[in-house]
C-alpha cells in the first residue's frame, strides 16, 4: 500500500496542530519544536507541517511505500518514463530515516517517493539545527545561487523546481 504524502509550511505551528487535528479528529502521530506530523488511515495520508520554509507553501508532495519493492517500482516506473530522477538513496530528514528519490513535474512541483526505515531524534542529521528547509530538491540552476552565509534549500541536483525562499535568508 501507498500512502500520499502532503508537506506544508506553516508559521504558527501550535495554532496549525490544533486546526488540523480537529479537521482530521486526530492528534499529531509526531509533535516536534518546529514540525508535526499525522499518519491518518482514512484517507491514507502522511500529512506533515513545519515552520522551516515560506509560510502557507507547499513543499513537496509525494507517496509513502509500505515496503521497498514498492519504492522500487515507482522508481523503475520514473526511469522509464525519462523522468529527471534524484535518487538520494539512505538519507535522514523530517525526524526519519528513509530511502527516498525525488521526480519533479512539469509545472515544477517537487515530488518524493520514500520508504521509511526509522525514526531519528533531530530534523536532519549532519546538518546544524537551523540550516533551512529540507526534503525538497534545489531551486533550478539557472537562478542565482543563494548568499554564501545563507544554506541553500533543499539538494542542489538540477531538477527544475518551483523557485520559492529559502527559510534562512
Amino acid at each position: 500500500m501507498k500512502r500520499f504524502h502532503v508537506h506544508l509550511h506553516v508559521d504558527d505551528l501550535a495554532r496549525s496542530i490544533a486546526f488540523y487535528s480537529r479537521l482530521f479528529a486526530a492528534e499529531p502521530a509526531r509533535v516536534e519544536s518546529d514540525y508535526a506530523k499525522w499518519m491518518l488511515d482514512d484517507p491514507a495520508v502522511n500529512f506533515a507541517i513545519s515552520t522551516r520554509g515560506q509560510a502557507g507553501a507547499i513543499d513537496h508532495l509525494g507517496f509513502q511505500t509500505d515496503d521497498p519493492e514498492e519504492l522500487a517500482a515507482m522508481k523503475a516506473r520514473a526511469e522509464a518514463a525519462d523522468m529527471a530522477l534524484l535518487d538520494e538513496g539512505a538519507t535522514t530528514c523530517c525526524y526519519a530515516r528513509s530511502e527516498k528519490h525525488w521526480i519533479t513535474d512539469p509545472q515544477g512541483i517537487a515530488w518524493e517517493h520514500f520508504h521509511t526505515l526509522g525514526s531519528i531524534p533531530v530534523f536532519r542529521e549532519g546538518e546544524g539545527a537551523d540550516t533551512g528547509a529540507c526534503c525538497t530538491p534545489a531551486t533550478p540552476a539557472a537562478e542565482p545561487a543563494p548568499a554564501a552565509s545563507c544554506a541553500p534549500r533543499g539538494k542542489p541536483i538540477g531538477i527544475p523546481v518551483k523557485s520559492s525562499t529559502s527559510s534562512c535568508c
